[in-house]
C-alpha cells in the first residue's frame, strides 16, 4: 500500500547540552587558575603571612565563585530542560494534530491510482497535499507549499485545508475553487505570506482531468500526452484578492502517470551547493514508471537522499503520484 501522510523526522536538537558545555568550561578555566596560582605562589609563602593570606583567601574566593557559577548554571540547565519538554510536547501535539488533516487513506477505484507522502523538515510541514472524492462521483486531487516554514506555515496549511474541503462540496469548477480559496487566503493572511498551489479534479466516465496550476512546480507528466506542461492557471493563493484563474484540461489514458511534487524535492541540494532539479526527478520517475506506484515513490526519495548526502531535508518534500487505470466506466 502507498504510504500516506508526514513522516517522523530527527527531534529537535537539545539546548540543553550548550550548558553543559559552559559548564565544563568554566570549571577548567577555575582549575587552571588555581594551578597557576599555587605555582606563582608556592616560592612566595614562607616569605610573607600576608602573602599566604591573600593567596589562601584568593583560592577560597575562586572556588566560592566556582560553585556559585556551577549551581546558577544548574538551576539554568534544569529550567532549560522544563521549557524544551513543554515545547517538545507541543511540537508533539501540533504534529499528530497535522497528521489527521492528511488523508488517512487514499480513493481506491475510479479510474486513478494514487500513492503520496509529505517529508516534512522541521518536524512540522508548510506542505500539503489530498485527494478527495467530490459529491458528483469526480476525484480531485490537490497539492500546496506554503510560503515560509515551520509553525506558521502548518497554520496557514491547516487553514487551507480546512477551507478547501468545504469549497469543494460546492464550487463548480477547478477555477471556482481557487478563486474562493484565493480571495480566503488573501483575507486572513498578509502580503508576504502565500501558497503555490495545484488542483485538478477527475472525471472517470470522459477520461477528462481539469486543473489550475497557482504558481505551482508543472506536474511531470509520462504516457500519451509526455511533455505537456500543466502549467495554466494563475497567480500563486493569497497574493492577489482579485486574481482569475484559467482552466487547463487533458485526456489521460490507461498507465499514463502524473507527478506532483514539492520544491523541496527538486531544490534539495548535493554537498557542492547543486540542486537536484527537475530533469534528475523526470529521470528517476521515468526509470521506474512501470513498477508500482509505491516503489516509484521509493526510488525518487532514495535518489533524493543520495544526491543531497543529508540525513534531514533542507525543505519539506511531497510527493503525490497518480497512474490513470483501466478503461472509463460507462455512463
Amino acid at each position: 500500500m502507498a504510504q500516506v501522510g508526514i513522516e517522523n523526522q530527527t527531534p529537535f536538537p537539545k539546548p540543553a547540552a550548550a550548558f553543559e558545555r559552559r559548564n565544563a568550561l568554566y570549571l577548567i578555566i577555575f582549575l587552571l587558575g588555581a594551578g597557576l596560582l599555587l605555582f606563582i605562589g608556592r616560592s612566595m609563602v614562607q616569605v610573607s603571612a600576608l602573602t599566604t593570606w591573600a593567596l589562601s583567601f584568593g583560592g577560597m574566593t575562586g572556588v566560592a565563585v566556582l560553585l556559585a557559577s556551577l549551581y546558577r548554571l544548574r538551576i539554568e540547565l534544569q529550567s532549560s530542560r522544563r521549557q524544551l519538554a513543554r515545547k517538545e510536547a507541543e511540537l508533539s501535539f501540533a504534529l499528530e494534530v497535522q497528521r489527521a488533516l492528511f488523508p488517512r487513506q487514499l480513493p481506491d477505484g475510479g479510474g486513478l491510482e494514487f500513492a503520496a507522502v509529505c517529508i516534512p523538515a522541521r518536524g512540522i510541514s508548510g506542505d500539503y497535499y489530498d485527494v478527495m472524492q467530490l459529491p458528483d462521483g469526480r476525484l480531485a486531487l490537490a497539492l500546496a507549499d506554503i510560503s515560509g516554514k515551520g509553525i506558521s506555515a502548518a497554520i496557514l496549511m491547516a487553514n487551507l485545508q480546512a477551507v478547501l474541503r468545504t469549497i469543494t462540496q460546492t464550487a463548480g469548477s477547478p477555477r471556482d475553487v481557487c478563486s474562493a480559496l484565493n480571495h480566503h487566503l488573501h483575507q486572513v493572511t498578509d502580503a508576504a505570506k502565500f501558497a503555490t498551489f495545484f488542483y485538478a479534479e477527475w472525471n472517470n466516465s470522459e477520461r477528462r482531468l481539469s486543473y489550475v496550476n497557482a504558481g505551482h512546480h508543472p506536474p511531470i507528466l509520462l504516457g500519451s500526452s509526455c511533455g505537456k506542461r500543466l502549467d495554466l492557471g494563475g497567480f500563486p493563493l493569497g497574493m492577489f484578492g482579485d486574481a482569475e484563474f484559467q482552466t487547463g484540461e487533458l485526456t489521460l489514458e490507461p498507465d499514463d502517470l502524473l507527478v506532483l511534487y514539492s520544491d523541496g524535492i527538486t531544490e534539495a541540494e548535493s554537498p557542492k551547493g547543486e540542486e537536484f532539479g527537475e530533469h534528475r526527478l523526470q529521470a528517476a520517475v521515468e526509470a521506474t514508471c512501470s513498477k508500482p506506484l509505491i516503489d516509484i515513490q521509493a526510488a525518487v526519495l532514495e535518489a533524493v537522499r543520495d544526491w543531497s548526502s543529508s540525513g534531514e531535508p533542507q525543505d519539506d518534500m511531497t510527493l503525490l503520484i497518480v497512474r490513470a487505470t483501466g478503461a472509463k466506466e460507462e455512463e
